[in-house]
């Protein structure tokens, strides 16, 4: 099977040889870059590098000597292109990061951080780009279906009744299930027909509506999670997900 190919932007020398060695020995091929100029030219094809269509994540440092992960993010989000990218930061950056994930980013790592745990991040992020490839006319989440063809939602096969904007939020969350969604990139999605932004304050209301009808405890959500001071998040409900290891 081939492997999946991972461009790393990282300054930190030691650091660099650390992430090589474990995330070869994990199964993936490496391509170093040690600043934003060199990631570029990678990204290009220039210096040996793939091109950017040839790679599978980008794992990006946030501060470089010649800039941050971020500006490369926006570029290849600018370029079209859909790659997975997770920023590492150290830990007084992680409130900065809210701007990579607004920006395009996928998730990110705070260091010092556990090996084992980055390639668990990096294999949930390769499964969720090849969902989000793969044409799919429903989406499932435990005991929650979505008929994207029909346009209709059902909880333990009984129709919900959704607005359109809870529809489309649902849909959102459901699409990016394990993906931290900030809060700006949600209001982003949810223009109404008459070209109304929803505001901040409309969204909550959006996603206590919305948890009143698929959480089993809207004040103790399972599915959907909220980050404090990032946005929110959707995930298998727990017991949904015990059952069907479970067999």
């Amino acid at each position: 099977m081939e492997k999946n190919r991972i461009l790393l932007l990282e300054d930190d020398i030691s650091l660099i040889d650390g992430l090589e060695y474990s995330l070869r020995k994990s199964g993936f091929q490496i391509q170093t870059a040690r600043s934003l100029e060199e990631g570029r030219r990678l990204l290009s094809g220039e210096n040996g590098g793939c091109g950017i269509g040839d790679y599978d994540l980008l794992l990006l440092d946030v501060s470089l000597p010649d800039g941050t992960g971020f500006s490369l993010c926006e570029e290849v989000r600018r370029r079209g292109s859909l790659i997975p990218i997770i920023f590492l930061t150290a830990a007084d950056e992680e409130t900065s990061v809210i701007r990579g994930l607004d920006g395009g980013g996928d998730d990110y790592i705070t260091k010092p951080f556990r090996l084992g745990e980055l390639c668990s991040r990096i294999r949930a992020q390769l499964r969720r780009s090849a969902g989000t490839a793969a044409e799919r006319e429903e989406l499932r989440s435990g005991s929650l279906r979505v008929d994207l063809a029909a346009g209709r939602a059902y909880l333990g096969g009984q129709p919900l009744e959704l607005t359109a904007a809870e529809y489309r939020l649902l849909c959102l969350l459901m699409k990016n299930e394990g993906r931290t969604l900030p809060r700006g990139r949600i209001l982003d999605v949810l223009w109404d027909g008459n070209g109304s932004f929803v505001d901040d304050n409309t969204l909550s209301v959006y996603i206590r509506r919305l948890r009143e009808k698929i959480e089993r405890n809207p004040s103790r959500p399972e599915r959907l999670l909220t980050v404090r001071g990032i946005g929110y998040r959707w995930q298998e409900a727990v017991g949904e997900a015990m059952q069907g290891k479970g067999g």
